[in-house]
């Protein structure tokens, strides 16, 4: 049975962009484990589940799945994972992961041995695809250097922070994801026209955010080689 490995931030992960890749790979047969950095289980974005942001249907799931799911609230430490023991790793996003997932050590080292070798896969999901800022690969160099990756872009976090960079829980923003991704190297395109955002480059395979979970999935499954009946 195919095997996933989802890094889910214990700050805050937006609802949509876990649950949505979550079920669509449990639908099709995967055996999917969850981890966090510290082993805690996943705080869920409270934005991510306000109906007037989401939408009720959509809300309701999320929380459903979030307050059920036997996998979200029993996580391993990411210091107990291993990339090797898993066909994927999906990393999703929200805002929270630029406080613990893409400053772990351990959750670099999963994303950059899930691309090394010819078996893995990575999915990196809207804000947490600034890891790539601060991930290199076995060589020292960046790993998003020269690759095709999308993410959250600048022009959508214009309309989420305030002149101060702090978001509407007044926690600052750390780093904008645009930025520090350019930074290092990788060819960014998040696609601002399309209504989904979705790119692979070699086993890294990155999403833009909410709107383009469903689609990140479905790619996800294509490139395992897994096919579904949807």
């Amino acid at each position: 049975m195919p095997s996933a490995l989802f890094v889910v931030s214990e700050h805050g992960y937006w609802g949509e962009e876990c649950i949505e890749p979550l079920t669509t790979l449990t639908d099709a047969g995967l055996d999917i484990t969850v981890a966090t950095p510290t082993g805690e289980p996943p705080v869920l974005d409270e934005r991510s589940v306000d109906p007037e942001e989401v939408g009720e249907d959509l809300s309701e799931h999320v929380r459903e799945v979030h307050e059920t799911d036997e996998r979200l609230n029993n996580p391993i430490p990411l210091a107990q994972a291993d990339a090797e023991d898993y066909d994927t790793v999906v990393f999703p996003g929200g805002h929270g992961a630029e406080w613990d997932v893409t400053q772990d050590t351990h959750a670099r080292e999963l994303l950059r041995e899930s691309v090394a070798g010819d078996d893995g896969k990575a999915l990196v999901v809207c804000h947490t695809v600034g890891i790539l800022a601060f991930t290199r690969d076995a060589d020292g160099e960046f790993l998003a250097d020269g690759r095709s990756v999308t993410g959250f872009p600048n022009a959508w976090e214009e309309g989420i922070v305030d002149e101060n960079d702090l978001l509407p829980d007044g926690r600052k923003l750390p780093y904008w994801v645009e930025d520090e991704v350019k930074a290092v190297g990788a060819d960014w395109d998040a696609e601002l026209d399309a209504d989904t955002s979705v790119t692979v480059d070699g086993d890294l395979i990155t999403a833009r955010g909410p709107p383009s979970s469903a689609a990140a999935a479905r790619t996800l499954l294509d490139e395992l080689g897994i096919e579904t009946s949807a």
